[in-house]
């Protein structure tokens, strides 16, 4: 006999885009190079008397704050995997393992409140014993399209959402 791997589907791994933040931190420090070097060359005629400019220390801050986040984020290495069973939500330091049985239903859609492109933007699970539902946003992982089929694929072993046939009493309504 051969390994049992053969036979198993391989677990998908996707990971987290850090598109964001390396524009962010690009745009942060271009503004920095144009700011210095035109409030520099232009205004003060001396680059001594850009260094007590408050403009330029909150654009400091700016550029710094975006290359500690992109720092962390890429430190952190967050990752979303799809086993044939589970989902897994992992990075450097913890990781969260989410087997189909602990899945009361997985709705796969549009976020109500987000006017993004993309037909499938958000995936809703919702957990047997958790009161929240858990929310992946699809399109801030790689290979979006690959994930929502295997989301598609992990949701036909899954109880689908039922909708309410009545509406729970609101706030207003008293």
């Amino acid at each position: 006999m051969t390994g049992g791997r053969d036979s198993v589907q391989q677990d998908k791994v996707f990971r987290y885009k850090l598109d964001f933040s390396y524009q962010s931190a690009l745009i942060y420090l271009v503004t920095l190079v144009a700011y210095g070097g035109i409030r520099g060359s232009f205004v003060e005629q001396k680059f001594q008397y850009v260094l007590n400019d408050p403009i330029l220390y909150l654009i400091v801050v700016f550029v710094v704050m975006s290359l500690v986040m992109l720092i962390l984020n890429m430190v952190r290495n967050k990752r979303l995997i799809v086993t044939a069973d589970a989902v897994i939500f992992k990075h450097r330091w913890h990781e969260v393992r989410v087997p189909i049985t602990a899945m009361e239903w997985i709705h796969i859609g549009r976020e109500t409140r987000v006017q993004t492109g993309g037909r499938f933007q958000v995936i809703l699970l919702k957990l047997l014993r958790r009161r929240r539902l858990v929310r992946i946003r699809v399109g801030r992982y790689e290979r979006e399209k690959e994930l929502v089929a295997e989301m598609t694929r992990l949701a036909a072993h899954v109880p689908r959402k039922t909708k309410r046939r009545w509406r729970r009493p609101r706030f207003t309504d008293r």
